[in-house]
């Protein structure tokens, strides 16, 4: 390839990543929706292969994944809010408990002046701000209210998603077709080849890891509450949510879970119950749930997980979060191809003089 091609390709690059840069405040709907068509499409071509039309497959898709959305929003939103009331009504008796213990005993074994850190000030403005909006969805809704030309935006983007998401998953074949063959003709196989590499990764991680997730956030919530703990449900799903992390799940729960359940019971038993919870979704996240429904294809360091998300959120926003860890997950793709081109490259194999 000669250098005017290499430049005319990086200016390509980076004149699409300044287009997204200046278009992320209108692409959630549609990351959102083609998310969704490629989570969908797999399903859909499995009921296509057993005698339905695409039409009705997509349908049947379709219907599957909104209503299990709006399951999990009318059944989880409820609880989570009744379970942030609950961690705002307890926490002053939380930090009065660092304030008095925790924070006087780390002093002491660390040698540090801990008397200017004062929790009281953190406890009356949550309190203050829990107290005016009355919980986190009617906040949200208040402040949409406050600004006409904001809820539109909002309500035009909620309304955007399922229609995007149909319309992708109806002609997700088509499009995958149609780019195909525009592709010039000498980079077609390779083209084929790194996209069957990516789909692999980006379906390991897209559904694979959201399954994961979301069966570890079940089995932490149903643990902790079987144990007694009252912010079970809250803790669980938020160690499900950060366990695309390897390890950070496990921690951020077993944290959270060991302090609430020390406020809660002033007991070691039940402690090592909640430990027990968390062991056992370690094991099965471990033994069974990463193996079988992840594999090993995605090869993310931990490290270069959360820079992904990061620098995503910092170069684009909302939209930044959700095209980080698949938009790394293809660039590992090309770095892996680019490796292995150049250990067969004559750069690699030349000898020293």
């Amino acid at each position: 390839m000669s250098d005017s091609k290499r430049l005319l390709g990086l200016a390509v690059i980076a004149g699409g990543g300044y287009l997204i840069y200046l278009l992320s405040p209108v692409l959630t709907p549609f990351v959102v929706g083609a998310v969704l068509a490629y989570i969908g499409d797999p399903l859909a071509d499995r009921l296509e292969g057993r005698g339905l039309s695409r039409a009705v497959s997509v349908v049947t898709v379709f219907l599957l994944l909104f209503f299990a959305l709006l399951l999990m929003l009318l059944v989880l939103l409820p609880m989570l809010e009744r379970q942030v009331a609950l961690l705002i009504s307890k926490l002053p008796a939380y930090l009065e408990w660092l304030q008095r213990t925790a924070i006087p005993w780390l002093g002491a074994r660390l040698g540090l002046d801990m008397d200017a850190l004062d929790l009281g000030a953190i406890t009356g403005s949550a309190r203050d701000f829990w107290q005016q909006t009355g919980g986190a969805v009617r906040g949200a809704l208040n402040l949409l209210s406050r600004s006409g030309g904001t809820l539109v935006v909002w309500l035009t983007n909620l309304l955007l998603i399922p229609v995007v998401t149909f319309y992708l998953l109806r002609d997700w074949d088509r499009l995958v077709e149609r780019i195909q063959h525009i592709l010039p003709r000498h980079w077609a196989p390779t083209a084929a080849g790194l996209a069957r590499e990516a789909d692999e990764v980006l379906g390991a991680f897209l559904r694979g890891q959201l399954l994961v997730m979301l069966v570890l956030g079940l089995v932490y919530a149903t643990g902790l509450w079987l144990v007694g703990l009252n912010l079970a449900l809250l803790i669980g799903m938020i160690a499900g949510l950060v366990s695309f992390v390897p390890y950070l799940g496990f921690i951020v729960g077993i944290l959270a879970a060991t302090v609430a359940g020390w406020l809660q019971f002033q007991d070691f038993l039940p402690l090592l119950w909640i430990a027990l919870v968390f062991g056992v979704g370690q094991l099965l996240e471990g033994m069974w749930l990463t193996p079988k429904l992840v594999g090993d294809r995605i090869g993310l360091h931990p490290v270069a997980v959360i820079f992904a998300i990061m620098a995503g959120g910092q170069l684009f926003g909302f939209v930044g979060v959700l095209l980080a860890l698949p938009v790394a997950s293809v660039v590992m793709v090309l770095l892996r191809h680019a490796h292995e081109r150049y250990l067969d490259s004559e750069l690699y194999a030349r000898k020293a003089d």
